[in-house]
């Protein structure tokens, strides 16, 4: 089954760059990460979240007005039902990328938290990873780097189908990583 919509079904900008320590505690809440997450899909109602995540509404929409009063969800339209206008929430952005913070902040990162995901996958000998170094230009990274989000975008947007949810994490950083010298050039 498949599903020929345009993902999510709401407007959004492209990217935002998060640069707040409110916004990424925020985002660093794995319950708030995943609410994140599903509404990247289509727009989505606390009902609906409360549903998928298994909680109790309550909790969801505390979660909720957390990341709405942290610019990171927003209402994208409402229905009335029955005397009641019912809400559906939407990121403001695809791509939230994180910007200098002026403040530390002490949050898990993506690769903890997907490591920590992952655990299952990997007891149960499913875990697709690779790990490599590589000693090259920052310009270089950059440019690879930027391959990478479109890869994200590519896999944020397959239509959904399927009964088996995939993580997808990726991370550039640099390295103490020990390197070869350079070659002694010919003659030497």
């Amino acid at each position: 089954m498949s599903i020929d919509r345009a993902m999510p079904d709401y407007e959004l900008d492209d990217q935002a760059v998060v640069t707040a320590p409110a916004q990424l505690r925020a985002m660093s809440d794995p319950l708030r990460s995943t609410i994140l997450d599903l509404v990247l899909e289509r727009a989505a109602t606390v009902t609906e979240l409360a549903t998928a995540v298994g909680r109790p509404k309550s909790t969801v929409a505390h979660h909720v007005g957390v990341l709405v009063d942290a610019g990171l969800l927003r209402v994208v339209r409402t229905r009335r039902v029955r005397a009641i206008d019912e809400r559906y929430y939407g990121r403001t952005a695809r791509l939230f990328r994180i910007g200098k913070i002026d403040h530390p902040v002490i949050w898990e990162n993506d690769l903890s938290v997907a490591a920590a995901e992952a655990r299952a996958a990997y007891e149960a000998d499913v875990l697709m990873s690779i790990h490599r170094h590589a000693r090259i230009p920052r310009e270089r990274g950059m440019e690879f780097w930027e391959k990478v989000l479109e890869l994200v975008r590519e896999f944020s947007t397959i239509p959904r189908s399927g009964d088996t949810v995939f993580g997808f994490v990726a991370g550039l950083y640099p390295t103490e990583h020990p390197a070869l010298p350079d070659p002694a050039p010919d003659g030497e």
